[in-house]
């Protein structure tokens, strides 16, 4: 991951030298996501700011980055996992200057005559600033899901902000929010149009109908071995996070497999719990099993409630390793629906809905966590079950196929049986893990992390603190003690109203959006929001092993 920073619409007769002095300010705020390099472009109408993490190109992909004629300045964090195919279709058209991923948005761009309909071409993770010195023309995009965080930002002075994280602008804009994911800002279009949607597959469209996949197991097996191996791509040190649970295992099986059949030898993987935690035995299990290079890191309560999610403590255990990219397992109970309370949808048409809900809002939630968390100490995370390909695919994936429960039988299965099956053959996982229920609300880092947080909020909340809570949070306001911790911290960092306006709000159990209340009359009752609660699921699982 890299750090951009990006100050467009510059009025005329501004003060040039004060504002490069406080866009280099700013910048040094997300130095930590690039701790490489540093890169700034600056004119009459435009500063472009890059923090570097070196992953792929590393000696001559710095940024900002030129087009051979000058005129095209580009500033982008992420990578572009299909630019060598897209560097081969342009084969004589263009003029490469470096081996970055990055550098292919340059021409791809001028290619199309300005045309912008080039980001569907993009397979990746990605936020960029593309500045056309000669228009004065600003494009911004985010990739389909928001795994690459980015921020835009509205100043007193007409000008317009983009940033990687939401602390390089709230000293300087009146206004920001989260940039919408798979969206793309046009300065060139009339304002009320300048942020676009370009993202738009068919599986979101509520009249979406899939049509039938032949061998689902084997297509659904391809596509994910084909979404890690292009997560792959790097010149640096790399690894894997490993819970033990399913998703991080079948990653890490599989890019094992991958690295190994290149003669690169045994991937690193990474785990972190309590001590004594579910997490921690699970993931050594995996890793004897597979035959990695295991580093285990455990900690205590308090160094948790310190860090508040053991995923930064992590960071910094993996950055000390030397390793500068980590593939993650983030996604796949959005796209399968692996969390518990899916097993109460009531008809398909409910639970493809959810899904569709819960992909558009993984960036303000589990992307947002990873990323700020390896970034943090300047490590990449990738996801390859939101590869946009692989997601396409799953996503097309008829919903009662994936559903926990038969909608004509009502014999039940264990949730995401269907990508379980599909790579039960071939040893990718012992038995054990194949078919482990999945751990609610970090459960699996140790059963006392998560009663540990409500009991230091009991401690530091009080009862008449949560009584006036109404007055003090006047919109969003938290309904439990947890929840008023978490934002009393929150606002003692950002204490902007535009800050408090990019945290989503919402009932939730379980992890769901509001419309799982719907499905069970339990839930609307329950104070605790976590898949403990999850009557006849999580229990039974439990004892009754692999299936339910």
């Amino acid at each position: 991951m890299c750090g951009i920073l990006a100050i467009t619409g510059l009025s005329p007769g501004f003060d040039a030298a004060s504002y490069r002095r406080t866009a280099l300010m700013m910048a040094r705020r997300l130095r930590h996501r690039g701790p490489d390099w540093s890169g700034v472009y600056a004119d009459s109408h435009a500063i472009l700011l890059h923090e570097r993490l070196t992953i792929v190109d590393v000696t001559t992909g710095a940024q900002p980055q030129y087009s051979p004629d000058g005129n095209v300045v580009l500033a982008v964090n992420g990578e572009i996992y299909n630019h060598l195919d897209i560097r081969e279709e342009m084969r004589g058209k263009a003029t490469f200057k470096s081996n970055s991923d990055c550098e292919v948005i340059i021409h791809m761009y001028q290619q199309s005559g300005g045309k912008t309909d080039f980001v569907n071409d993009l397979r990746g993770m990605f936020a960029f600033v593309l500045y056309d010195r000669a228009s004065c023309r600003i494009v911004a995009a985010r990739d389909p899901v928001g795994i690459v965080p980015l921020y835009i930002g509205w100043a007193a002075d007409g000008s317009v902000w983009f940033a990687s994280e939401l602390k390089a602008l709230c000293d300087s804009c009146t206004r920001f929010m989260q940039f919408p994911p798979g969206h793309l800002y046009d300065s060139s279009l009339p304002m009320p149009d300048r942020m676009q949607l370009w993202y738009q597959p068919a599986w979101r469209s509520p009249s979406f109908v899939p049509d039938p996949i032949e061998d689902l197991d084997t297509a659904l097996h391809n596509a994910l071995v084909d979404a890690v191996k292009s997560h792959l791509m790097a010149d640096v040190p790399f690894g894997v996070l490993l819970s033990g649970g399913l998703d991080s295992s079948l990653i890490a099986s599989i890019a094992n497999r991958l690295v190994s059949s290149d003669g690169e030898g045994r991937i690193r993987s990474f785990s972190i719990g309590l001590e004594g935690s579910p997490d921690l035995a699970a993931a050594r299990s995996v890793a004897e099993f597979l035959g990695t290079r295991h580093h285990e890191f455990t900690f205590t309560v308090q160094e948790g409630l310190d860090a508040l999610t053991p995923m930064f403590l992590l960071a910094r255990r993996i950055k000390a390793t030397g390793v500068k990219m980590v593939l993650s397992g983030e996604g796949s109970d959005e796209v399968f629906g692996g969390y518990l309370y899916f097993h109460k949808a009531p008809n398909a048409e409910d639970f493809q809905a959810e899904l569709i809900d819960k992909i558009a809002d993984l960036h303000k939630y589990d992307c947002l966590r990873a990323n700020k968390a390896m970034s943090a100490f300047g490590v990449e995370v990738r996801v390859p079950f939101l590869d946009t390909r692989f997601l396409d695919m799953a996503m097309s994936i008829d919903a009662r196929a994936k559903m926990a429960r038969d909608e004509v039988t009502g014999a039940k299965r264990m949730e995401k049986y269907v990508l379980r099956r599909a790579f039960s053959k071939g040893r990718y996982l012992p038995d054990d893990i194949l078919w482990r229920q999945k751990e609610q609300f970090s459960d699996g880092v140790g059963y006392g992390w998560i009663d540990s947080l409500k009991e230091f909020a009991e401690n530091h909340v009080s009862d008449a603190m949560m009584e006036t809570a109404e007055y003090r949070f006047l919109d969003k306001t938290p309904t439990t003690k947890e929840a008023y911790l978490y934002r009393q911290i929150f606002e003692s960092h950002f204490p902007q109203q535009a800050a408090r306006d990019t945290v989503p709000w919402a009932a939730t159990i379980a992890c769901s959006t509001p419309r799982a209340f719907l499905w069970d009359k339990a839930f609307q009752a329950m104070a605790d929001p976590s898949g403990r609660c999850v009557v006849g699921v999580h229990d039974d699982a439990y004892r009754h092993g692999g299936s339910i």
